[in-house]
């Protein structure tokens, strides 16, 4: 209770200083929930492509998805070290769609027999999951339950055409929750239309995919067997658990980096003001810490009351910052949820480290006027006017 009397003796000061550590510690907070945002959709990426192979048409790139022959399921299942492999169909949910803040809405489908290989597992909240020999069901991820107005047993409409929802996805917090799953066979369908008439009209829907998804046999190294396909196998662009690894790792790492910086930039500058209050303080309580050292007050005792009351102060900044971040971060993903968006998540690993890091820089930037005041003399102390 001293220490707050202390921090509140030039109120409008110390109230200035305490919401500069809660506008950087807001700033980290909301940039630190987009990290771990991200951060959670690319472990859960490495968590899908940990054990299995992906085969997409030599083509291929980010954003421009080729058809793939689904006969070339036969020649990687005559590779060595091959278990089992099966047709995948991903494509945009929106079709005009070519930038996304956060995970793109996808059309996914595939074969129900992969399951059984298949580590990475989906489970539903509410109906089922796309069974074998399903047509004109839809089964929906949770970020675009309110987007679509899913519900089980309704319709919805994907590229103009309806589907029956038999199911609603548990939420994940990665990819599958901004996903439809549809049965191979109407992806097909939906992908062939989506090709240009010269294309569209040379092939057949049910000979198309836009990858394989190959499972190794066990003891079978995934980046060797990619390898090997790439070599056995035309016209196809193999890749294991490594590609993904890095084509995610640096740019992670630069957008942690820039995120939780402007963060703690803002945070210094606030580390500056509560050093500053600190000086006026000192200077303000200058007979007040002769009397303390006059009557025996140590070293240690002056330092740790100085230090206590900035540690205070970060933490009072900290803990508000955190408030109007989450409720920022609330209304944010409330406002995008509606459109199938989920940009921030915030954990509370990051409340707890923002509120240590405050508390900590509090402490830092009050380790000098601490010290000046600790060695004052407490003649010269009781001398000053």
């Amino acid at each position: 209770m001293r220490a707050i009397r202390n921090i509140f003796r030039r109120k409008l000061r110390s109230a200035l200083t305490i919401f500069g550590i809660s506008i950087g510690v807001f700033a980290l907070i909301v940039m630190g929930a987009m990290a771990e945002k991200i951060n959670l959709l690319v472990d859960g990426g490495l968590k899908y492509y940990g054990d299995k192979v992906s085969v997409s048409d030599k083509m291929s790139g980010n954003l421009n998805i080729q058809p793939l022959s689904i006969k070339k399921i036969d020649e990687i299942n005559e590779v060595d070290g091959v278990k089992a492999a099966f047709p995948n169909v991903f494509m945009m949910l929106d079709p005009d769609q070519t930038v996304a803040l956060g995970t793109p809405k996808m059309i996914v489908a595939g074969d129900p027999e992969a399951d059984k290989y298949e580590s990475f597992k989906a489970n539903t909240i509410e109906g089922r999951l796309i069974e074998k020999g399903d047509r004109g069901v839809a089964v929906v991820g949770s970020d675009l339950v309110k987007d679509l107005k899913a519900e089980v047993g309704k319709d919805i409409k994907v590229h103009n055409k309806k589907f029956k929802v038999v199911g609603l996805l548990e939420k994940t917090l990665t990819a599958p929750d901004s996903c439809v799953m549809l049965s191979l066979e109407d992806a097909q369908e939906l992908f062939a239309k989506s090709l240009p008439p010269a294309i569209r009209q040379s092939v057949k829907p049910k000979d198309l995919v836009t990858s394989i998804v190959v499972y190794p046999e066990k003891g079978v190294d995934p980046e060797k067997l990619a390898k090997r396909i790439n070599k056995e196998v035309k016209d196809v662009n193999a890749s294991g658990p490594e590609s993904f690894k890095k084509m995610t790792k640096q740019a992670t790492m630069i957008f942690n980096f820039i995120m939780f910086g402007i963060g703690a930039i803002s945070l210094l500058v606030g580390g500056l003001s509560v050093m500053n209050t600190m000086i006026m303080s000192i200077s303000e309580r200058t007979r007040e810490i002769g009397i303390k050292k006059a009557i025996g007050a140590s070293f240690a005792r002056i330092m740790r009351e100085f230090i206590s009351e900035a540690a205070l102060i970060g933490a009072l900044g900290g803990l508000i910052g955190i408030g109007i971040g989450s409720l920022v971060i609330a209304a944010a993903n409330s406002g995008t949820a509606q459109k199938g968006v989920v940009l921030f998540l915030l954990t509370p690993r990051l409340e707890i480290g923002a509120l240590i890091f405050a508390m900590f820089l509090g402490v830092i930037a009050g380790l000098y006027p601490a010290w000046r005041a600790a060695r004052m003399k407490p003649v010269e102390a009781l001398r000053y006017e």
